[in-house]
């Protein structure tokens, strides 16, 4: 078998990864902040179920705008692959660098955490603040895709890249623990584990951090990173196919766009790119679809320079 043979199936799970992520970010943005009672009101005529990529929201979207949740892990990608051009691999300053850039773009949408840690590193230049009670929501998490891609096959750079990512923005020990986490899930989605493996590293995970049990599910899909995980693993686990994944998890309302994002990248990983409903990428937006396809492949491709020999 060829190389490139070898990496087709990597390629079409980790864009199917990434391009779920986006989609999942699209179609729940139009739910944000709604409760399921809301949703179910709103969307009685389809059901009481939202399940088309629409815009809106309280963001006031175009169809197929994505969020925060998209952007910013466009923007981590950049910096990573900054780090590779100038010959500093996975300089957490030059991913501070590419927050901030973001931010300063003015995006459609950022977190108070995320905007409080970019505020700071501009100010005093520090890559991490102190611990924070404060600190516990999802946005560390809803971006670190881009870092599962460009460390495969390095679990100590994985870990490393994953926690400076996410403590220049968000220092709390359930963020942390969530990113790895889900990461780590990721991660072997992306190689190929079958869903009864996939079945159990989630329970041996939940067994080792408590906090994140969902059975039962609680309900709660806010920004808060425990209730986000709880969402995000509940759709997951339940629904074998991407759309009806993605649909319960955003059809759960609050944070919508980040659980959305969270299942469609692991459902998207575990179908890959080929399997993604037609109807929902035809609505994203054709840059955002391009800068994905295209980071995708230089993140693998950072991935396999770096891999230990």
């Amino acid at each position: 078998m060829t190389e490139a043979a070898e990496l087709l199936p990597i390629w079409d799970r980790a864009l199917g990864a990434y391009l779920g992520l986006a989609l999942g970010d699209a179609l729940g943005a139009t739910l944000e902040f709604m409760t399921a009672r809301e949703i179910a009101q709103a969307y009685a005529a389809q059901g009481g179920v939202h399940r088309h990529i629409t815009g809106g929201g309280w963001l006031r979207l175009a169809p197929g705008q994505v969020t925060d949740d998209t952007t910013m892990s466009l923007a981590l990608g950049d910096g990573l692959l900054r780090g590779q051009a100038l010959g500093r691999p996975f300089d957490t300053g030059l991913i501070a660098d590419a927050f901030a850039a973001w931010w300063r773009a003015k995006p459609v949408d950022c977190g108070n955490t995320c905007r409080r840690g970019i505020a700071r590193y501009l100010r005093d230049g520090s890559l991490q603040g102190p611990p924070n009670e404060a600190d516990g929501g999802n946005g560390a998490l809803m971006r670190n895709l881009p870092a599962v891609l460009a460390t495969l096959g390095d679990d100590a750079a994985f870990e490393r890249v994953s926690l400076a990512q996410a403590r220049i923005t968000h220092h709390h020990p359930q963020s942390d623990a969530a990113v790895l986490g889900i990461g780590h899930l990721l991660r072997r989605q992306l190689a190929g584990a079958d869903a009864e493996a996939m079945a159990r590293h989630v329970a041996d995970w939940v067994a080792a951090e408590p906090d994140f049990r969902f059975e039962r599910y609680p309900g709660r899909a806010s920004a808060y990173v425990v209730d986000t995980v709880q969402t995000v693993l509940h759709a997951f686990t339940r629904h074998a196919g991407f759309e009806d994944a993605v649909v319960a998890a955003v059809n759960r309302g609050e944070d919508a766009d980040t659980t959305g994002a969270l299942v469609g990248m692991l459902a998207g990983a575990r179908c890959g790119a080929g399997a993604l409903p037609r109807r929902w990428l035809s609505r994203l937006q054709t840059a955002t679809r391009q800068a994905i396809t295209d980071q995708t492949g230089a993140l693998l491709a950072l991935a396999r320079t770096f891999q230990p020999r």
